[in-house]
C-alpha cells in the first residue's frame, strides 16, 4: 500500500506555466496540475489513455483536430496515441490520470 500526503509533495515543472505533483502506481500515473492562465500545452501524443478532470478554471483542448472547452467539473477522455494540445483560458487546476502508467514521468518525476 502507498499512502501519500499531497501537501508534502514538491511541485515539478512539466512545461512553461504547467506545474504538477505526481503519484505513480504499477498500472497508472495520476498528476495534480496547476496551470497559469494563457499558457499552452504543445501538441503531442503518447501511448497512454488519459482522463483529464478540470477542478478549477477553463481549459481549451484540441484532440484529434476537435476543439472543446473543458470547465470546472467536466471530464474529457483522450484516447491512446491521439494528438492533443491545450491552452489555459484561465488559471486552472486539473487532475490527469494515465493508464498504463507514464514511464517517462515516473523516471523523470519520481
Amino acid at each position: 500500500m502507498q499512502y501519500i500526503q499531497l501537501a508534502t509533495k514538491q511541485e515539478s515543472t512539466l512545461f512553461d506555466g504547467f506545474f504538477a505533483k505526481f503519484v505513480h502506481s504499477e498500472r497508472m500515473t495520476m498528476t495534480f496540475v496547476r496551470i497559469e492562465a494563457g499558457k499552452t500545452l504543445p501538441e503531442h501524443s503518447h501511448p497512454n489513455e488519459q482522463i483529464t478532470t478540470v477542478l478549477e478554471g477553463s481549459l481549451e483542448l484540441t484532440i484529434g483536430g476537435e476543439t472543446v472547452v473543458v470547465r470546472s467539473g467536466e471530464v474529457v477522455v483522450i484516447p491512446p496515441d491521439a494528438l492533443h494540445s491545450g491552452k489555459a483560458l484561465t488559471e486552472c487546476r486539473v487532475i490527469d490520470v494515465f493508464a498504463p502508467h507514464r514511464e517517462d514521468f515516473k523516471q523523470k518525476f519520481s
